[in-house]
């Protein structure tokens, strides 16, 4: 009898700075994912690029009957069903193993690669909000090249546009890598000086006074969204320490927010998942501000993914179970890919 077990490969790992991230989302959907209905293979994508598989390297392949394949292992080519990728940043969440999938013809969960890219990229996801008038933190790019012809050129648009405090960061990584607060003129050019250590555009962003506040979406053209939370935490900001060592920072679900605020951020989060493009999954992040603003500050389309990540803990309040977001995660881009599939030449 034929296994009818979905065939899974489960990326993890990868080449940005958020490798070992990665690899703790990989393992807590590894663990989660029932035996019984899925045929498992975790890939890890390491520092250099190379992929392995059980110690195996990994190559693009075609199956022998001509059916999709996205890996080639000691004995030959395995037909895959569906492309799990846990990997966050560059070189994973920002649209190129997204249209690797593409590529080969293979079902792959969460967002395509458009969406992955312009989400991945904090600049052109804030341009795409203004355009859609989406309320947000003011914020400038700045560009290795400009910074490095001239500073004080640079210097005066954060005084007039910006002002302080602010926060620069990398335009695209994520986990709070390479962000810095900016408290006055004297520290912004070791601010930026390590933000575009990390990448070769910047962003210089005014810093909100509030709550910092989020949802996950779980849908394709038809989404719900997940009760808002709150990120709690005893710190200046809410930087790599505070976001991964242990207990220094909760979240709070549902967020002890005025109920028309958490209104807000629900609809908010749900039109720029549309607005986007994102399939499948999404963690928006927004800040609720002191004067009752809500401001949406960025979007994950592959959040951290273990049993306690942000994510998986919204949707558990909203009364999804962690293995149950997973199944229905797999399922969505199947349905995607068979529907995409129409519209082949």
């Amino acid at each position: 009898m034929s296994d009818a077990r979905v065939k899974v490969v489960l990326l993890m790992g990868g080449r940005s700075s958020e490798h070992e991230v990665s690899r703790s989302s990989g393992a807590g959907v590894l663990a989660a994912l029932d035996s019984a209905r899925y045929d498992v293979t975790p890939v890890e994508i390491l520092r250099d690029g190379r992929w392995h598989a059980d110690g195996e390297p990994v190559a693009l392949a075609v199956g022998a009957d001509g059916a999709p394949a996205l890996m080639r292992l000691a004995g030959g080519a395995q037909p895959i069903d569906v492309v799990f990728p846990v990997l966050h940043g560059p070189y994973g969440e920002d649209g190129t193993v997204q249209g690797l999938c593409d590529t080969v013809g293979v079902a792959c969960v969460g967002s395509g690669v458009a969406a992955s890219a312009v989400a991945m990229d904090k600049a052109l996801f804030k341009d795409l909000m203004r355009s859609h008038t989406v309320p947000q933190v003011d914020y400038i790019v700045v560009h290795a090249r400009d910074w490095a012809a001239d500073r004080d050129a640079v210097r005066e648009r954060v005084e007039a546009r910006i002002g302080y405090p602010s926060f620069a960061k990398p335009a695209r990584l994520g986990s709070s890598v390479g962000i810095s607060r900016v408290g006055g003129a004297d520290e912004l050019d070791a601010a930026l000086d390590l933000a575009l250590a990390h990448d070769p555009k910047a962003l210089v962003e005014r810093a909100a006074i509030g709550k910092e506040v989020e949802v996950g979406i779980l849908g394709n053209d038809v989404a719900e969204c997940s009760p808002v939370g709150r990120i709690v935490y005893d710190a200046e900001w809410y930087d790599y320490d505070t976001k991964y060592l242990p207990d220094m920072a909760s979240v709070e679900v549902p967020a002890q927010i005025a109920p028309h605020i958490a209104e807000r951020v629900q609809q908010l989060g749900l039109e720029v998942f549309r607005a986007t493009d994102c399939r499948g999954m999404a963690r928006i992040d927004f800040f609720a501000t002191d004067d009752g603003e809500v401001l949406v500050s960025e979007v994950n389309t592959i959040p951290g993914f273990t049993p306690t990540s942000v994510y998986a803990k919204l949707f558990e309040a909203g009364g999804i179970a962690y293995g149950e977001l997973l199944d229905r995660l797999i399922a969505l881009a199947r349905q995607d890919f068979a529907e995409r599939g129409r519209y082949a030449s």
